[in-house]
């Protein structure tokens, strides 16, 4: 090698380290930058043709970066996100509840209405017992409605929360569109490419805190971003668009619904860059991240609770007003069967029937009693199939309701009605089926009826508690948000004790009816509030089956908890290892350095070497 080769590999040497100099001193000032990656100087080894002897030079600049560990950063950070507002509203509907065993919890308000009723039971004619009654059960109707109020503020904060993170979302993928579009004209192995793609990879951690996304590496340093279930959100540089339709405060009769006629509640809709529409919560694309949280909670885990609530008021209030009367015995020729008198019955009422056919098989059947446009069709229990539901619409009268149960039993059972208001059930014929029993459950309107029975609690409008079910939807529904004490009992605290206008002074019969419904009855629950299955509704008390709501809501904010933690652990740890790998090392990069200063030295020797031996040859020469 010649000493101008030598100079001009000393010199490319010296360029390079320099080169590497400065991608060292962007590194280190950018080591607390979030979603910086690591660079690194590309070199070369050169040769000069016809010369001997090699040189280096630069190939661009690199990213030093993971894209598998960055893709399961990515995914896991939507489990983070999730998990992390799931347990924040998981926290918030326990305050709803109280601390068990606070005096303003939950449980302690439900404990001292049963116990106001016990001191009653005790002494019947202390008007003070009777108005403590009152008090201690118009602060239960009280905290449940504040619950209920509190349940739907969670609901419209999980509705809101939706749209401001739709609105991000939108921003965000217009952003990483507009870098795609970018990085086209942007020379790659730069500098100012990676700076832009740095900044996108910042783009999708953000966009991956509020949905799941899948991101696809495209040439050119293009990416295209897909919802988990394959719907593209950008593509090159353009960006579908994200739209949510905020309908503000909520009530419990505003649920989600993928018929957009019967829908309450906001949907979030995707609109392509060609104009086709998808409703992403309809086709669940959005399984994870801030916005899986909010949906899962606005949508399945408050409204549940709701239920939980509305169906504690409703078998409270049926359990004290509801009575059962047995059917009279009755025979037409060779048939029999039994009939009831249907004039107290009101809409949520029903009748028991059952029967035993031709193959010795018996058969129960609840016939609901619907209110005007209500619908309830035939259902069979998933525990028995010989138990049945069915909903008859009561409000055309007694003609129809005899033409609906014979469209619907007939071939085995007779219905008529032979007088008034009267039903009648008797056998199809006197070979085939026996009707066994028919009976009547009915509301008790008056408190002075002669039964133990009385409407101790109505709803907001008055109206009796039945669980109709009408057009415009069921009682039960948003019921713990409406219910209240009776008000014809509040203006009459007395009829706590009198049933009857010929009541003694002192009689227990009504307060020891009304204890032993609130705490030693056991009730049914609907599995629709997910104590209890269909196959095996809970069965219980009321103070057992508020014991379950308060324990299965703990355990569900326990499990969020949990589960946030041990995101929180899987996220923190893949963060390390990502920064380890495609992170700004201080130490490396400072090691780094001093190699850098070593070989700038070596080659500044040579350079100084070489002017020494050129300066000795032109000597020589002269």
């Amino acid at each position: 090698m010649g000493l101008s080769q030598a100079l001009a590999s000393a010199l490319a040497g010296v360029n390079v380290t320099q080169q590497t100099l400065s991608v060292i001193a962007g590194n280190v000032a950018n080591a607390n930058t979030a979603g910086y990656v690591t660079e690194s100087l590309s070199q070369i080894e050169t040769a000069t043709e016809g010369q001997p002897g090699t040189s280096v030079d630069t190939a661009g600049i690199n990213r030093d970066l993971s894209t598998l560990l960055q893709n399961q950063l990515w995914t896991e950070t939507s489990g983070d996100s999730y998990a992390d507002t799931s347990a924040q509203l998981y926290q918030q509907l326990q305050q709803v509840y109280g601390t068990p065993g606070s005096s303003t919890s939950f449980d302690s308000i439900f404990d001292n209405f049963t116990s106001a009723v016990q001191a009653l039971a005790t002494d019947p004619s202390s008007s003070s017992e009777q108005s403590a009654v009152i008090g201690a059960a118009q602060e239960l109707a009280q905290n449940l409605n504040s619950m209920t109020t509190s349940i739907q503020q969670l609901r419209t904060q999980a509705e809101q929360g939706i749209a401001n993170d739709v609105q991000s979302a939108n921003s965000l993928l217009q952003q990483i569109a507009q870098i795609n579009g970018q990085l086209q004209s942007t020379a790659a192995n730069t500098s100012a490419a990676d700076q832009l793609a740095d900044q996108r990879d910042e783009d999708i951690t953000q966009l991956t805190q509020l949905m799941n996304v899948t991101v696809v590496q495209n040439p050119n340093n293009q990416v295209s971003v897909f919802t988990g279930t394959g719907q593209q959100l950008v593509a090159g540089t353009q960006a579908s668009q994200l739209s949510f339709d905020n309908t503000g405060t909520l009530s419990a009769t505003a649920q989600w619904s993928a018929d957009p006629s019967e829908d309450g509640v906001g949907t979030i809709t995707l609109t392509s860059p060609g104009g086709a529409t998808t409703d992403l919560l309809a086709t669940d694309a959005i399984q994870s991240g801030q916005i899986a949280a909010y949906v899962q909670m606005r949508d399945d885990v408050l409204p549940q609770a709701q239920n939980q609530l509305d169906e504690l008021a409703n078998q409270m209030s049926q359990a004290l007003s509801n009575q059962t009367t047995g059917g009279t015995a009755v025979t037409a020729g060779l048939q029999s069967g039994y009939s009831v008198d249907t004039a107290s019955l009101l809409a949520g009422n029903s009748l028991q029937l059952t029967y035993t056919d031709s193959s010795n098989v018996q058969h129960t059947i609840t016939i609901e009693a619907l209110g005007s446009g209500g619908s309830l069709p035939l259902q069979t229990s998933s525990s028995n199939p010989n138990d049945q539901i069915i909903g008859v619409d009561f409000s055309g009268g007694m003609a129809s309701v005899v033409s609906q149960l014979n469209a619907a039993f007939g071939t085995n059972l007779q219905f008529s009605n032979p007088s008034g208001t009267v039903l009648q059930v008797v056998n199809a014929s006197s070979t085939t089926n026996v009707v066994n029993s028919l009976s009547e459950t009915s509301t008790v309107t008056s408190l002075e009826s002669g039964s133990a029975a009385l409407p101790l609690f109505t709803d907001s409008n008055g109206q009796p508690i039945t669980g109709a079910i009408t057009a415009s939807g069921s009682q039960t529904t948003g019921l713990a948000g409406t219910i209240e004490v009776n008000p014809a009992l509040v203006a009459s605290p007395s009829n706590l004790v009198d049933y009857s206008a010929t009541t003694t002074a002192g009689d227990a019969t009504r307060p020891n009816f009304i204890l032993d419904q609130l705490t030693d009855t056991s009730l049914t629950y609907s599995p629709d509030t997910g104590i209890g299955s269909a196959q095996a509704p809970y069965s219980g008390t009321l103070t057992d089956y508020m014991s379950q709501i308060v324990s299965q809501q703990s355990q569900a904010a326990n499990a969020a908890t949990n589960l946030q933690q041990g995101q929180d652990t899987v996220v923190n740890a893949l963060q390390q290892s990502f920064n380890s790998e495609s992170g700004v090392n201080i130490d490396a990069q400072m090691s780094d350095l001093i190699e850098l200063q070593n070989a700038y030295g070596a080659n500044a020797r040579v350079m100084s070497t070489i002017q020494e031996l050129m300066s000795t040859l032109l000597q020589v020469g002269t």
